[in-house]
């Protein structure tokens, strides 16, 4: 019989859930009864999507969100928010990400910046993109420990590589010389060949005068506020309700 010789081969070409799945298969008559094209079509579908699944779970392990379970369907809409679901459905189906765009998302502390910020990713994983989250405060110690170590050139690769990018908590403290130029040099590379998320508490208009060096500030806000995609999320602190929404 020619079973047990092709399902080594199926485990050799590391067709693992192919083969178990013809192996359960066989216990089921009424997919017996299946054509020979039927079960074929199966036996894909569950390589495929296990495949789907793996992929979607490295790639959200690789972006270290902040919030791990935030996904697009946890965000509600209560009038206080004054969210457009019109817009959060355009987000949803990742069209920014291929064309590249930036999406920043203000607010005062707990009205869910980072909840949508993490949700994006995870909609970007979900569609099969590479991401990358980071809180700016960390995202700066961490270029400056990469500087000092040698690293820098090859994490600034890496950043410039990743498909989605999300600055969280951009502007909660005052930045350096070096971190302006740091940020400078992450957004330049970005600027029209991958995506971007900000959020931040600061409204984007006060971004010039946070970036204070005006030279940097003009370099900086012509690369991240033209044509972003904005949302301003409205109401009090969702950490502060008895009963908070999954994306407080």
């Amino acid at each position: 019989m020619l079973r047990e010789p092709t399902i080594e081969k199926l485990h050799a070409m590391r067709l693992r859930v192919m083969a178990a799945t013809w192996v359960e298969q066989d216990k089921s008559p009424d997919t017996i009864a299946l054509s020979f094209d039927d079960r074929l079509a199966l036996l894909v579908d569950a390589e495929m999507l296990a495949r789907d699944n793996a992929r979607l779970s490295k790639n959200l392990r690789d972006a270290k969100m902040r919030i791990a379970d935030a996904c697009i369907e946890g965000i509600d809409f209560p009038r206080a928010r004054e969210i457009d679901k019109a817009v959060v459905r355009n987000l949803a189906t990742c069209r920014w990400v291929t064309e590249h765009q930036t999406v920043i998302v203000t607010g005062a502390t707990g009205t869910g910046k980072s909840y949508f910020g993490c949700a994006l990713v995870h909609q970007a994983c979900r569609k099969g993109f590479r991401a990358m989250y980071r809180r700016v405060p960390r995202l700066f110690d961490e270029l400056r420990l990469a500087r000092a170590d040698g690293s820098y050139p090859r994490l600034l690769a890496r950043i410039a590589k990743t498909d989605v990018l999300v600055l969280d908590d951009f502007a909660i403290a005052p930045l350096t010389d070096e971190s302006r130029r740091d940020l400078l040099e992450i957004l330049e590379d970005r600027y029209g060949l991958r995506a971007t998320v900000m959020t931040s508490q600061l409204d984007s208009k006060q971004w010039h005068d946070y970036l204070a060096d005006p030279t940097v500030a003009d370099a900086i806000c012509d690369r991240v506020l033209h044509g972003a995609h904005k949302l301003a999320l409205k109401g009090p602190s969702r950490r502060k309700t008895r009963e908070v929404p999954a994306d407080g």
